[in-house]
C-alpha cells in the first residue's frame, strides 16, 4: 500500500473480482486515512501544539481510565458524581440505558484497544490478565443484544487482533495464547438463542445465563426490535467466523440482514426505525439516520469493506441514493415516513446522526459531509455540546449529553480526508469543553442539562472506548502509533478489526443471492478508490467555501422547508399553511383548513403537516407552563465548580433565571425539616440552608429560613434513594396563598444530588455552593462572572386558536384529535406528602419551556426570498385562482384513514426517547 496521501495508491480502477484484501484495504485507506495535500484557509497547527494536544488527551484518558479502576472495577461503569462503581440492581434501574450492564466490568473491555492506540501497551497487557482472571459471562442478568455485541464481543475482538499484533512485535503479550477470543466465541454463542425465530431478526434482549423464553430467562416476549439493533452484527460476528473458523456467527448475522433488506419500503428504499421480529411489519414507519436506524447503514458500507462481498455495496448505494433524495435537506437530515417520503416525520434532529459525516467520507461524498458537520458544531458552540436532539432552529429538545463521540469520530475522518486543520481546531475545542464542563474530581460526568451545565451522575463505556480513541488520532502523526492504523477498520463502538479477515475462512461463508438488484443502474456504485484530487478540487479554499455559509446557520436560521416551498411555487401552488402562523380570525385561513384532504393528495399532505405542527405546538405550550432546571454548583475546594447538580426550580422566591446567581456557604437548619422557627439562627445567617422535604409546605420552610437570615434555601427529598437520573424534575409549588413575602432564592434536590452536598460538608465542613440557573465557568473566582442573558421568548399562539381550529375542521375525526392534545401534554405526579408539586415527565422536562419554537428568518437574504415568494404567491393567486395541487383525488375514507395512522405514529414518536 502507498502512503496516505492521495498518491498512486489512490485512484485506479479496482476490478470487481479482484482480490479482497486489495479492495478492501484500497477502499479504507484511501477514503478514510488519505490525507488531503490542501488547508482550507485555516492556519496550520505547529507540531509542537499537535503534540501538546495529543498529550493532553492522554492526561483525560488516564483521569478517566484510573478512577475507573480505582473506584468502579469490577462494576461495568463509573458514577462519577459519587465516585464508585455502577452495579446492576444495586442502583434505581434507568430503563433501557441499563440494559449494556450485564456485570462483566464493561468499561474495562471496552476500553482494552484504546490502550494500545494510546501507546500504553503495558496497561493493556494489565487489562487483558484482569478480564481473563475477573470477568464472568455466565452471570444471570439480561442484557441488550446490540450493547453487548457492540460493546463486549467487539470490544474482546479488537482487544485479541491488538493483542496478536503485539505478540508479532515481540515485546509484549509474549505469553498470550488466544484467550481473549476464546472468551469472544464463549460470548457469541450465548448471544446465538436470540436468534431463534422465524424472520432469523434476534430478541433485542437475552439472559446471558438461561438465554430466551425460559421462565428464569425473564425475556424472550419482545416483539419488536430496532432496525440498528438487528443490523448491527454483521462485523463482530463475521470476525469471529473468521478468526475462529466457525461460520455459524456470521450465517446469522447475514440471515438478520438479508430480512431487513428485503422489508426495505421499495417504493422509496428506506427502512423504518422498529420492526416486528416475527412478521417482519414496520412498528415504527418513520426514517432517518439516527437512533435506530444509524449503524444499521454504516455496516452495511463497512461490511463491503471488510468481508469483501459486492452484494452489501450494492445495498448501501440503494439506501444512500435514498437518504440523499428524501432525508438529507442541507445541511439537516431530517426523517421522513417511509411510504410518504416527502414527508418529514418530525421537526428535531437527535444526537446520533452526527455520526454520518465520517461515513460520508468514507462513501466518498465530501460536500454534504462538510455541511452537516459544520451545522453540528455550530450547534455545539451555541451549547458546548450537542444536545441529546435539537429542533430544526436549532433550540434544544432533548437537553442531556450523555459524553457521545460520534461528532469527534466524524471530526477525524473529515481532517483525514481533506488535511484542513479547521478540524484540528475543532477537536481543540472538544478538549477544552470536556475539560471546562464534564471534568469531575472522580472522571467526566454526563451532562444532564446543557443549559444549565448540571451534571448526571454517568460516565457511560463507550466515552472511554471512542472519544479518546477519535482524539488522540485526530492529532497524532503516524510516527505516534506504534502500529499501522490503516490497516484496520473501525466498527461502531471504534474497536480494531483487522482488513486481512476479508482473505481468512472466506470459503466458509456463502455471498447473498437471494436478493435483485435488477432495478440498479451500474452508474449508481464505484468501483473505483476515489482520488483526494477528485473528491476535492484543487483550491486551497474548497472546504472553507462549504463552511461560510453555514458559519451564522444557529443564531440566524432561514425557515426550514424553503426549498420544497419556492419548488411548489414553480408549479403554480400557494405555499402551505403553517401552524405557527394560523389565525382563527382569518376568514382566508379557515377556508384552507376546509380544503385540506377534501382535493388532492396534495392537499391531504399539507393537513397532515398542519396537524402535526399544531400537536407539537400543543405539547410546547403546555411545556412553557413549566420552569427549566436550576444549577447547584459546588464551587469551593476541592470541587472549584466542576460539580453541578441538576435542581428543581420553585414556583415563588427570587427568580434565578431574571437575577444574579446566589452565591454562599450551606448549612443545614435545625429543625431540619424547617417548619418552624429556626433554633439555630447564627448559623444559618447569611448562608444557604439546607432543610429536609416533608412535614410542611414549601413555602413554610421558605419563610422560616429567611426569617432566620439564610439568603437561599435547597429543599433535600426525603425520599432515601431518589435521583434525578430516574425521577422527573421536580417543581416546588406554592401554599395557595400569596408568596410575594418570600425574597430568597429557593431550590430543591433529589436524594442522591442532596447527599452529594452533605458528604462533601462532612469531608471539608465548609462547602460553598453557587445557586443558578446555568453552571457558570469554572473558575475560583466564579463571582466576577456576568449572568449570561436568558432566551424568554414564547410562542404567541393560543389555546382558544387551537380550540377553534378544532371545531372548524369537520373532516378530522374529533375524537382522535382530542387524545392526540391529551396524550402530548405532561401527566402531573402527585406529592408524596403534604408538599404542593409540580412536576415534569422525563420527555418534557429536556425542552426549554422559555425557548421560541418559531424560525427566525435572516436578515437580508433569506428574508428578501420570504418577500419574493410572498409577492409571487400573490400575483399566482390573482392571475390562476384555481390552479388545483394535483390530478387524482384520494377517497375521503382513505385520506382520513391515512391521517389517523400518521397520528398515531406522531403520538409514539412524541413519547419516544434515544
Amino acid at each position: 500500500m502507498s502512503e496516505a496521501g492521495g498518491g498512486p495508491g489512490c485512484g485506479f480502477p479496482v476490478p470487481q473480482r479482484a482480490p479482497w484484501s486489495l479492495v478492501a484495504a484500497t477502499a479504507a485507506l484511501c477514503l478514510v486515512s488519505a490525507t488531503s495535500v490542501w488547508t482550507a484557509g485555516a492556519a496550520p497547527m505547529s507540531r509542537e501544539e499537535k503534540q501538546k494536544l495529543g498529550n493532553q488527551v492522554l492526561e483525560m484518558f488516564d483521569h478517566a481510565y484510573g478512577n475507573y479502576m480505582e473506584h468502579a472495577y469490577p462494576a461495568d461503569e463509573l458514577m462519577p458524581l459519587t465516585c464508585r462503581g455502577r452495579v446492576r440492581g444495586q442502583e434505581p434501574s434507568r430503563g433501557d440505558v441499563d440494559d449494556a450492564l450485564g456485570k462483566f466490568s464493561l468499561t474495562l473491555i471496552d476500553s482494552l484497544d484504546t490502550l494500545v492506540v494510546l501507546n500504553k501497551t503495558k496497561e493493556f497487557e494489565d487489562a487483558v490478565r484482569k478480564v481473563l482472571r475477573d470477568v464472568n459471562l455466565d452471570n444471570d442478568v439480561v442484557v441488550s443484544v446490540f450493547e453487548t455485541n457492540i460493546r463486549v464481543l467487539g470490544g474482546l475482538l479488537g482487544g485479541h487482533s491488538l493483542a496478536i499484533m503485539l505478540k508479532e512485535k515481540g515485546e509484549y503479550m509474549q505469553w498470550y495464547n488466544d484467550e481473549l477470543l476464546q472468551m469472544a466465541k464463549q460470548l457469541g454463542y450465548k448471544l446465538l438463542p436470540a436468534f431463534n425465530t422465524t424472520s432469523g431478526l434476534p430478541y433485542p434482549r437475552i439472559n446471558l445465563k438461561f438465554g430466551i423464553r425460559k421462565p428464569e430467562a425473564r425475556t424472550g416476549t419482545e416483539t419488536d426490535t430496532c432496525t440498528a439493533c438487528a443490523g448491527t452484527l454483521i462485523l463482530e460476528f463475521a470476525a469471529l467466523s473468521r478468526f475462529t473458523g466457525a461460520t455459524i456467527f456470521e450465517e446469522y448475522a447475514r440471515k438478520a440482514l438479508d430480512f431487513l433488506w428485503e422489508k426495505r419500503q421499495r417504493s422509496s428504499n428506506l427502512v423504518g426505525v422498529t420492526i416486528n421480529i416475527h412478521t417482519g411489519d414496520w412498528v415504527r414507519k418513520d426514517s432517518g439516520v439516527g437512533a435506530g436506524i444509524d449503524s444499521y447503514y454504516e455496516y452495511l458500507l463497512k461490511a463491503y469493506v471488510l468481508l469483501g462481498d459486492d452484494s452489501f455495496l450494492e445495498r448501501f448505494n440503494t439506501h444512500y441514493d435514498a437518504i440523499m433524495r428524501y432525508i438529507s435537506q442541507p445541511p439537516l437530515l431530517l426523517d421522513v415516513h417511509i411510504h410518504k417520503p416527502m414527508l418529514n416525520a418530525r421537526t428535531w434532529m437527535d444526537a446520533l446522526l452526527a455520526f454520518f459525516p465520517g461515513l460520508q467520507v468514507l462513501k466518498g461524498d465530501i460536500r454534504p459531509a462538510i455541511e452537516t458537520h459544520e451545522m453540528l458544531y455550530q450547534v455545539i458552540k451555541k451549547h458546548n455540546f450537542l444536545p441529546e436532539a435539537f429542533t430544526t432552529d436549532f433550540r434544544v429538545h432533548w437537553a442531556q449529553h450523555p459524553l457521545r463521540p460520534e461528532f469527534a469520530e466524524s471530526t477525524y475522518f473529515l481532517y483525514k480526508a481533506t488535511g484542513d486543520p479547521y478540524y484540528l481546531e475543532v477537536g481543540k475545542t472538544l478538549i477544552e469543553n470536556l475539560n471546562k464542563y464534564a471534568r469531575v474530581p472522580c472522571g467526566f460526568a454526563a451532562m444532564k442539562d446543557v443549559r444549565t451545565g448540571s451534571h448526571e451522575d454517568r460516565m457511560d463505556s463507550f466515552f472511554l472506548a471512542e472519544m479518546f480513541k477519535y482524539l488522540y488520532l485526530l492529532f497524532a502523526d503516524k510516527e505516534d502509533i506504534i502500529f499501522d492504523i490503516e490497516d484496520y477498520i473501525f466498527t461502531t463502538e471504534a474497536h480494531l478489526l483487522p482488513l486481512w479477515l476479508s482473505t481468512t475462512n472466506q470459503s466458509m461463508s456463502k455471498k447473498n443471492t437471494t436478493s435483485e438488484y435488477t432495478e440498479l443502474d451500474d452508474s449508481n456504485f464505484d468501483w473505483t478508490c476515489p482520488n483526494t484530487q477528485i473528491l476535492f478540487p484543487n483550491d486551497p479554499l474548497y472546504a472553507q467555501s462549504i463552511r461560510e455559509p453555514l458559519k451564522n446557520v444557529v443564531d440566524k436560521s432561514c425557515p426550514r422547508g424553503i426549498i420544497r416551498v419556492e419548488e411548489s411555487f414553480r408549479s403554480g401552488a400557494k405555499p402551505p399553511l403553517r401552524a405557527r402562523d394560523f389565525m382563527a380570525t382569518n376568514p382566508e385561513h379557515l377556508e384552507i383548513l376546509k380544503k385540506m384532504g377534501a382535493a388532492s393528495s396534495i392537499d391531504a399532505e399539507d393537513g397532515l403537516r398542519f396537524m402535526q405542527e399544531m400537536i407539537e405546538l400543543s405539547s410546547q405550550q403546555q411545556k412553557e407552563q413549566q420552569l427549566p432546571p436550576r444549577a447547584v454548583q459546588i464551587v469551593s475546594h476541592p470541587f472549584f465548580g466542576r460539580v453541578v447538580l441538576t435542581a428543581g426550580p420553585a414556583q415563588f422566591g427570587l427568580d434565578l433565571s431574571k437575577h444574579k446567581e446566589t452565591r454562599g456557604f450551606v448549612a443545614s437548619s435545625k429543625p431540619y425539616n424547617g417548619c418552624s422557627e429556626l433554633t439555630n439562627p447564627e448559623a444559618v445567617m447569611g448562608k444557604i440552608a439546607l432543610i429536609q422535604r416533608g412535614q410542611c409546605m414549601f413555602a413554610e420552610k421558605a419563610r422560616n429560613i429567611q426569617n432566620a437570615g439564610a439568603i437561599g434555601g435547597i429543599v433535600i427529598d426525603d425520599n432515601e434513594g431518589s435521583s434525578s437520573d430516574t425521577a422527573p424534575l421536580f417543581q416546588m409549588a406554592g401554599d395557595g396563598k400569596d408568596t410575594d413575602d418570600i425574597k430568597i432564592p429557593m431550590l430543591f434536590l433529589f436524594s442522591k444530588e442532596g447527599s452529594i452536598i452533605l458528604d462533601a460538608i462532612r469531608e471539608y465542613e465548609e462547602v460553598e455552593v453557587l445557586l443558578s440557573d446555568k453552571a457558570k465557568d469554572r473558575d475560583p473566582e466564579m463571582e466576577n462572572e456576568e449572568q449570561p442573558s436568558s432566551e424568554n421568548d414564547s410562542q404567541n399562539q393560543s389555546a382558544e386558536q387551537m380550540t377553534s381550529i378544532s371545531q372548524e375542521i369537520d373532516l378530522i375525526d374529533q375524537e382522535s384529535l382530542e387524545e392526540t392534545s391529551l396524550n402530548s401534554h405532561p401527566e402531573s405526579l402527585s406529592p408524596a406528602d403534604t408538599d404542593n408539586a409540580a412536576s415534569v415527565s422525563p420527555s418534557e422536562q429536556n425542552s426549554n419551556p422559555a425557548e421560541n419554537h418559531e424560525t427566525t428568518s435572516l436578515d437580508g437574504e433569506c428574508t428578501d426570498l420570504d418577500n419574493q415568494l410572498q409577492e409571487q404567491s400573490e400575483t399566482e393567486e390573482d392571475s390562476s385562482p384555481n390552479v388545483s395541487w394535483g390530478k387524482k383525488v384520494q377517497p375521503i375514507d382513505s385520506i382520513l384513514a391515512d391521517w389517523n395512522e400518521d397520528i398515531e405514529a406522531f403520538e409514539m414518536m412524541e413519547k419516544d426517547e434515544l
